[in-house]
């Protein structure tokens, strides 16, 4: 063999060598690690895919509370009536007795405007039979209640001419400013107070700071039918809106 044929023969090896090494470093590169099956290997994306209900509760429109943070029935209501249209395109307002307060909302579920307020005396989710057709002096203590439910409200006036909101006429159940009925009640004191049972002292009736009522209460429901929520106090809300929380049932 000549020096030549030698030569060429030690190029064609060393180029045979550098190959291998290059396919070796390759498919260390492409297959997975000694003692990991490759079918376990992650994926690009496994996340699960949401479930219809998941997609519809993310995407289902909410009321829009603002920077406040309601309980958790108030919120889950208000979302009710936002996704459902419940509300028949009318401004709407949420009243959550536990927590004494009330919050009123325009057509489209934005907080309008959100107060304290003065309630029922007596704890209770019913009015008494026959309550509207009686002077408050034949009114038992126990009747002052502040009925829960959904009521459609109308604008109007009481016995003394003042503007007031009907939540429920037949009941006299109104919403309206607070107002001195007896000084030793202390109604203005009390609404100012951060304390819930100071907000027990009225007939019933839904009595709200003089100021919050004439920015937000009559321009958003004291000028033509708006739809109150009232929730339960002592009734099961699920009893009371049953429709609200009919998925959760399920």
């Amino acid at each position: 063999m000549s020096v030549g044929t030698r030569s060429n023969l030690a190029d064609v090896l060393a180029g045979l060598k550098h190959g291998v090494l290059l396919a070796v470093a390759v498919a260390a590169l492409l297959l997975p690690p000694s003692g990991i099956p490759s079918h376990s290997l992650p994926t690009t994306d496994q996340t699960a895919p949401a479930s219809g209900e998941a997609v519809a509760a993310q995407m289902a429109p909410r009321a829009d509370f603002g920077s406040l943070s309601p309980s958790s029935d108030a919120r889950h209501v208000a979302d009710w009536v936002t996704g459902s249209k419940d509300n028949k395109r009318l401004p709407f307002a949420i009243l959550d007795k536990r927590g004494a307060r009330v919050y009123v909302f325009d057509a489209q579920a934005r907080l309008i405007g959100s107060s304290l307020v003065l309630l029922g005396s007596s704890v209770g989710d019913d009015s008494a039979a026959g309550i509207g057709n009686r002077p408050l002096s034949a009114v038992r203590s126990y009747e002052r209640t502040t009925a829960a439910g959904r009521f459609v409200s109308e604008p109007g006036h009481d016995e003394a001419g003042d503007n007031v909101v009907w939540v429920d006429y037949d009941a006299a159940l109104a919403m309206h400013r607070v107002k001195i009925i007896d000084p030793k009640e202390r109604r203005f004191e009390r609404l100012a107070t951060d304390s819930i049972d100071d907000k027990r002292i009225s007939n019933g009736c839904i009595n709200v700071p003089i100021a919050f009522f004439d920015s937000v209460v009559e321009p958003a429901l004291g000028r033509s039918q708006a739809i109150v929520y009232v929730l339960p106090e002592v009734k099961p809300i699920q009893l009371v809106f049953p429709d609200a929380y009919q998925l959760v049932a399920r």
